[in-house]
């Protein structure tokens, strides 16, 4: 069986949704105890951008990683936003949606304080975004967070419900006859 991306036709009647998921997993490398950051973006319904890789810093917490997953999706999210800026293609202002509450309390609390402090250029980049109006950070609930499916250990069921979310459908291998 091959897996393919399905991509849904856009509405020229309306600005487009431009939402991204992020995650990381629990550092579950034995060898370096790296997180790992998966974010799946999408573009309306469809998914335009996904990846799932090392974080490069060994992060102090969870909340550390999780925050600089969520920097490094804003800068994919301003990247697309741009170029869809040049290509005239109208869409709303970036929505990004992370299952950890610490992480979206601090990207909306003016207040800085000691815990924080590790993290604190990553911390100031997403508020000034944030700010800006250039992004806004929604908590989701972690059997909503679609990234899961890029980084973190599953079961079947699990798996195969967040691979249909992120519009991947099954194709036949054989080919079409004309």
């Amino acid at each position: 069986m091959f897996y393919g991306l399905h991509f849904h036709p856009a509405s020229f009647n309306s600005s487009a949704s431009l939402r991204a998921f992020c995650d990381v997993d629990r550092a579950y490398d034995v060898d370096d105890k790296r997180f790992t950051s998966s974010v799946a973006i999408f573009l309306g319904p469809n998914l335009v951008s996904w990846w799932s890789r090392k974080q490069q810093v060994i992060a102090q917490s969870s909340t550390e990683a999780e925050y600089r997953s969520l920097a490094q999706t804003f800068v994919e999210l301003s990247w697309i936003s741009k170029l869809l800026t040049k290509l005239q293609v109208p869409f709303c202002s970036p929505v990004l949606y992370c299952d950890n509450h610490s992480v979206v309390y601090t990207a909306h609390n003016p207040v800085f304080h000691h815990k924080t402090k590790h993290m604190e250029i990553d911390v100031f980049f997403v508020r000034e975004k944030i700010l800006l109006k250039q992004l806004q950070v929604s908590h989701v609930h972690a059997l909503d967070q679609w990234a899961d499916a890029l980084t973190k250990p599953l079961s079947s069921s699990r798996f195969i419900f967040l691979r249909s979310k992120l519009n991947l459908k099954a194709f036949s291998s054989e080919k079409s006859s004309s």
